[in-house]
C-alpha cells in the first residue's frame, strides 16, 4: 500500500459523517474486532451480536486511527460520527468501489463458493494486486467491510456473497457492482426459508441484477436450472453470458476428468483452447470448480495457462476436504476435515471422496456426520438418502450429530453400524473408542450441528490425552 486507506476526510466525505477529536488522522485498514485489530486501523463499531460502542475503549487503547460510531460518548479519541454505523460501513464500501479501478467478481452459488472464491483470489496474486473476501465474509457486514479495506490500487478483486433470504444478494451486488458474476451451482440450501429450488435460483441470480455495464454473467451448464438463470441473465444489462461444465458449448467446457483420493486431474476446453489441468484436492466436485475458476479469471483478463499453473499449487483448505493424521497406539488414522457447512449435494461429494481412499491394514472407512440444516421439509428423506451412499462407499461405521441424523441411522443397512452422539463432545469421545490404525474418518456436516467441534478437539490432542490417560 502506497498511502493510507483512509484519511479522515475521505472517510468523512464517504459517510457523511461529524469528525470529533481529531480531523486528520490516517488508516491503514479497517476492523470490527478489537481482538484482530492492529495499530492504525479504523474501527468500525457495528452493532450485531454484540454492540461495538462497548468496545471503542479496547479499540482506542489498540491503537485504532478512529472509530465510526453513532453514540459521541462511546470513546474519547477520535470519532467519525454518524447516524447509522452499518449503513456508514457501507459507505465506505462504495467509495472505496468508486475510486478503485479493479475489475470486481462476485461469486455466489449453494455450495463451493468460498473455495472457488479462494482459489479466484490465488489466481488473481499471481497476476497482479489483488483483494479478497477473508475467511467467509460474504453477508450484510463482510461483503461492505471486504470493499472498505480494498486499496485504492488494487487491479483485481473477488467477492463472496450469501444469502439465507430472498433479496439480500440483490442488496450486496448493488453493493459491489462486478463486472464478472459467477454462480457455481444451485442446490438444496437454505430450502426451510425459501421453499423452492426455483426460489434458490432465482435469489442467487440477484446477483446479476448489480453487474456493471457490458458485465459477464457466468453459470453452471450442467445445472438444471440453468435455463432460468439464463433468463435472469437476459433480464440484467449483463453484455455476456458465459457456461462452464460438461455440456457440449459451454464456454469452459470439461472435456476428461479423472478423481483420485487426494485431487483430481483433466483437461478443459478454454474459448476453444485446451488446457491441461489438476488439482490437489479431493472432491468429485474440483473439476466443475475448476471450471468455473477458469471461466471467472480469463474473463478478468488472465491466461488460461496461468491459471491451470496456479490451481495445479492449491491445496485444499481446513474444513473443506484437508486432512491430517492423528497418532495412535500402534500407528495412525487419517482425518478427512469436511466439517466447514453441509447440503445434500456436498454431502454426497465427502462420502463419494471417503470412498476413494481405500485404508491400509486393518483400516476401516468410518464417518463422523452433522445433520444438514435449512434444507426444508424434505430434511428427513434426505438424511434418509446417506445411509446407501455410505454403504455403497465402504463405510464401516458412521457417528450421527443432530436430531436429524436419527433418519440416516435408522435407515443404515447391517453392514453398516451406525450410533448417535448426543452432542460433539460425545461423537469425539466414541470416535477416539473406535478408532484403530489406518483408519480413515471423514467428518462432516452443518456449522450448527458443531461437527466442526470434533476436528478441533483431534487437532488439540484429544486422542493423545486418551492414550495417556
Amino acid at each position: 500500500m502506497t498511502g493510507p486507506l483512509w484519511t479522515a476526510a475521505e472517510a468523512a466525505s464517504a459517510t457523511g459523517g461529524r469528525l470529533v477529536g481529531a480531523d486528520n488522522w490516517q488508516a491503514q485498514g479497517v476492523s470490527i474486532d478489537t481482538r484482530s485489530l492492529e495499530a492504525g486501523d479504523l474501527f468500525v463499531a457495528l452493532a450485531d451480536q454484540r454492540d461495538g460502542h462497548d468496545f471503542v475503549p479496547a479499540a482506542e487503547k489498540a491503537g485504532a486511527a478512529a472509530s465510526i460510531v453513532s453514540r459521541e460518548d462511546a470513546g474519547s479519541g477520535p470519532r467519525l460520527v454518524v447516524p447509522d454505523v452499518l449503513e456508514a460501513l457501507q459507505r465506505l464500501g462504495i467509495a472505496a468501489r468508486d475510486r478503485c479501478p479493479a475489475v470486481r467478481v462476485g461469486v455466489t452459488g449453494s455450495v463451493g463458493k468460498t473455495s472457488v472464491k479462494e482459489a479466484i483470489a490465488a489466481v488473481f496474486r499471481s497476476g497482479g494486486t489483488a483483494h479478497w473476501s477473508v475467511k467467509s465474509y460474504n453477508n450484510h457486514w463482510g461483503v461492505p467491510l471486504t470493499l472498505a479495506r480494498m486499496p485504492r490500487e488494487t487491479a483485481r478483486g473477488v467477492f463472496e456473497m450469501g444469502m439465507n433470504h430472498a433479496g439480500e444478494i440483490a442488496a450486496l451486488a448493488t453493493q459491489v457492482r462486478p463486472q464478472v458474476a459467477l454462480i457455481t451451482r444451485i442446490a438444496p440450501a437454505h430450502l426451510e426459508n425459501l421453499g423452492s429450488m426455483e426460489a434458490i435460483a432465482d435469489a442467487k441470480a440477484e446477483i446479476f441484477t448489480g453487474l456493471a455495464g457490458d458485465g459477464v454473467a457466468i453459470i453452471p451448464a450442467d445445472c438444471e436450472y440453468a435455463p432460468r438463470l439464463a433468463a435472469r441473465i437476459g433480464e440484467s444489462s449483463a453484455a455476456f453470458m458465459f457456461e462452464f461444465g460438461k455440456a457440449r458449448g459451454a464456454a469452459v467446457r470439461i472435456l476428461s476428468w479423472e478423481q483420485e483420493a487426494t485431487g483430481g486431474r483433466g483437461r478443459l476446453d478454454v474459448l476453444g483452447r485446451v488446457v491441461d489441468i489438476a488439482i490437489p484436492a479431493p472432491g468429485e466436485h474440483q473439476a466443475h470448480n475448476a471450471a468455473a475458476v477458469m471461466a471467472a479469471c480469463v474473463t478478468a483478463g488472465i491466461d488460461s495457462a496461468q491459471v491451470a499453473d496456479v490451481l495445479a499449487g492449491l491445496e485444499a483448505q481446513a474444513g473443506r476436504g484437508a486432512s491430517f493424521t492423528v497418532n495412535l497406539e500402534g500407528g495412525s488414522a487419517r482425518i478427512i476435515d469436511d466439517s466447514y457447512n453441509a447440503n445434500p449435494a456436498s454431502m454426497a461429494s465427502a462420502i463419494s471422496t471417503l470412498a476413494r481412499h481405500t485404508p491400509e491394514g486393518k483400516g476401516r472407512r468410518l464417518a463422523v456426520l452433522g445433520e444438514m440444516l435449512e434444507i426444508g421439509e424434505t430434511a428427513p428423506e434426505r438424511h434418509r438418502e446417506l445411509a446407501a451412499r455410505l454403504s455403497s462407499a465402504g463405510v464401516s461405521e458412521v457417528i450421527g450429530v443432530g436430531a436429524m441424523m436419527e433418519h440416516m441411522v435408522s435407515a443404515l443397512p447391517s453392514s453398516v453400524k451406525g450410533t448417535m452422539a448426543a452432542s460433539p463432545a460425545d461423537a469425539t469421545q466414541r470416535l477416539i473408542e473406535m478408532l484403530r490404525p489406518d483408519d480413515v474418518v471423514l467428518i462432516k456436516g452443518s456449522n450448527g450441528s458443531g461437527v466442526h467441534k470434533v476436528v478441533a478437539s483431534l487437532h488439540n490432542g484429544a486422542v493423545d490425552a486418551v492414550i495417556k490417560g
